[in-house]
């Protein structure tokens, strides 16, 4: 029988037994021979994901949020074995994307009964000559990283996905900072902004969506430069997040390119799919096309 792994990150998971029971049933039903990995956190996933591509694994369910999907698409990337996510985290940005269903029972019957299709990933670069990381949806420096950081996972527990737009309100007022855009190795742009974010997918927690043109399989990354000075500003810039608006205004500038490099005039936070990660001036980052094989429902 072919092999099927479920990553699993039971921290957000009410009654592990009840759904490492449906899983197992939902694999042996069609004809796969289950593997568990159960993980505690992102090194954890990203360590089981590799020992079950290794023991040859044929289809890999990342069961959590945007940490446990981030880590097993580093171990999936190029390998050509497809991921297919059953999301149990609060902002769950890369399933959402995907239109993978939110309830966990739907999710699992999607990724056995979809279809595969291939996903461009963006590669970060936090430090210059070092190695970097993947990632799906969204990587950004500033204001979003500083938002992501203050909704913990106790306030997310407690509000959900609400829990980062209770963080934002209270870091609004955080000043704008200097940054530098260089998108395909053009002439650099110089923004006073909040922050930049650079993304595949353009969705907010909540489903809202910052950046409607970004595509997963578009070969380009859609960067958002967000640069409200105040509160009216706020106020538009949230009214045409929440239209959906492609309009650009002095609030969010788009624009799109294969590869960016962001630079700030100070250290500032860093986040790459909802995962902090350390603070810097930089971020570099490109677009690799059709790298990660992806079950879509069908």
């Amino acid at each position: 029988m072919a092999l099927v792994a479920f990553v699993v990150n039971r921290t957000l998971l009410r009654d592990p037994r009840r759904f490492l029971l449906r899983c197992r049933t939902a694999a042996t039903d069609r004809g796969w021979d289950p593997w568990f990995g159960p993980a505690a956190g992102v090194q954890d996933s990203l360590a089981l994901t590799r020992r079950a591509v290794a023991a040859g694994a044929s289809l890999v369910f990342a069961a959590g949020g945007d940490g446990t999907v981030r880590a097993c698409v580093e171990a999936l990337a190029g390998t050509g074995v497809p991921l297919a996510i059953v999301p149990l985290g609060t902002a769950n940005l890369t399933a959402r994307a995907l239109g993978v269903p939110s309830r966990d029972g739907r999710a699992v019957e999607a990724g056995f009964g979809g279809r595969d299709h291939a996903i461009d990933l963006g590669h970060v670069t936090l430090v210059e000559g070092a190695g970097g990381t993947w990632f799906a949806a969204m990587a950004g420096i500033g204001l979003d990283a500083a938002v992501v950081a203050g909704a913990g996972e106790r306030l997310k527990r407690r509000l959900g996905w609400a829990a980062y737009a209770a963080a934002g309100v209270r870091r609004l007022a955080l000043p704008p900072r200097e940054f530098t855009i260089r998108p395909d190795g053009a002439e650099p742009l110089h923004r006073r902004a909040r922050s930049v974010v650079v993304a595949n997918a353009g969705l907010l927690p909540g489903g809202f969506t910052l950046l409607p043109a970004a595509r997963l399989d578009d070969g380009l990354l859609d960067v958002g430069i967000l640069a409200p000075s105040g509160g009216w500003d706020w106020i538009r810039l949230a009214g045409r997040v929440l239209a959906q608006g492609g309009r650009q205004d002095r609030a969010l500038e788009c624009l799109q390119a294969r590869r960016v490099q962001v630079s700030a005039d100070t250290v500032l936070p860093r986040q790459i799919d909802g995962e902090i990660v350390a603070p810097g001036r930089a971020l570099s980052v490109s677009v690799c096309p059709g790298t990660l094989t992806v079950r879509l429902p069908g």
